[in-house]
């Protein structure tokens, strides 16, 4: 069992062996995959008009800050049109796959963040309301553990639903984190634009789980993202975790055979 992610940007300019690549592995093993799509959805609510604010945590951290209106356009455009493209690719290229949202089947349950943390102008700490922001709780496996059962590849935008039944913006490495690792899987590739993590200019092949843990503090933000999304995926139950470049020629099997990436192990 086999989860793969992959980053909004990876998808404007997708290695054209990636699709092949993915049906192929496919074929030998259960297969499920996590997108994001960030980028999108700024071009989507800008020509709608909507602003899209980004803040920063004290950790360094950039991310979006979502209010309702956004949480709606969010929704539209990862569970919409990213994810049937996504879907598209894949049919026409003969795999069995399913585009679904968190929200279908209430997938991801999610807890409303009621205040976020963030650095103003001025880089002092100050607390704001949380908007529509989600922290994953539980992943309901049942469908998807139906899907994979029966040849099917699920694709699964990062949407979630609180307890209170709102549409929540996830972060997509975490939803691929708490997937894979409530699917105990085998193991969760994150496609990136980079060969893998780098610690003073090189490239870490391999680390451990707790290693990765205590260098958080030094990784710079994105990768950070990614190397916390893999100690929490093997934390809860996956076996082993891959940082790889979407960028090579069948980025899915160069990363399963460890090629020119960083493999964290518990």
């Amino acid at each position: 069992m086999i989860v793969v992610k992959f980053g909004g940007s990876i998808l404007n300019d997708l290695q054209e062996s990636t699709i092949k690549d993915l049906c192929k592995i496919s074929m030998g093993e259960k297969l499920l995959m996590v997108h994001g799509g960030g980028n999108e959805v700024t071009s989507i609510a800008t020509k709608l008009g909507k602003e899209q604010r980004f803040i920063v945590s004290p950790g360094g951290i950039r991310s979006r800050y979502t209010d309702k209106e956004t949480a709606e356009i969010y929704t539209m455009v990862m569970a919409g049109k990213i994810n049937k493209l996504i879907v598209k690719m894949l049919i026409k290229e003969g795999l069995n796959a399913v585009g679904l949202s968190g929200i279908d089947a209430h997938v991801l349950v999610a807890i409303r963040k009621n205040r976020l943390a963030i650095l103003n102008e001025k880089g002092r700490k100050m607390l704001i309301d949380g908007g529509y922001t989600g922290k994953i709780k539980q992943v309901r496996i049942e469908l998807l553990t139906l899907l994979l059962d029966q040849g099917y590849t699920p694709v699964i935008s990062p949407v979630a639903l609180s307890e209170e039944f709102d549409f929540l913006n996830v972060d997509g490495d975490r939803a691929a984190a708490y997937i894979a690792g409530s699917l105990n899987a085998d193991k969760v590739i994150f496609l990136t634009n980079v060969n893998g993590l780098y610690i003073d200019d090189k490239l870490v092949q391999t680390i451990s789980m707790e290693d990765a843990r205590s260098i958080l503090p030094k990784i710079g933000f994105g990768m950070e993202k990614k190397v916390l999304a893999c100690t929490e995926a093997l934390t809860l139950g996956a076996k082993e975790a891959i940082i790889s470049s979407a960028n090579v020629s069948e980025p899915i099997s160069s990363a399963l055979l460890h090629n020119n990436c960083t493999v964290i192990y518990k």
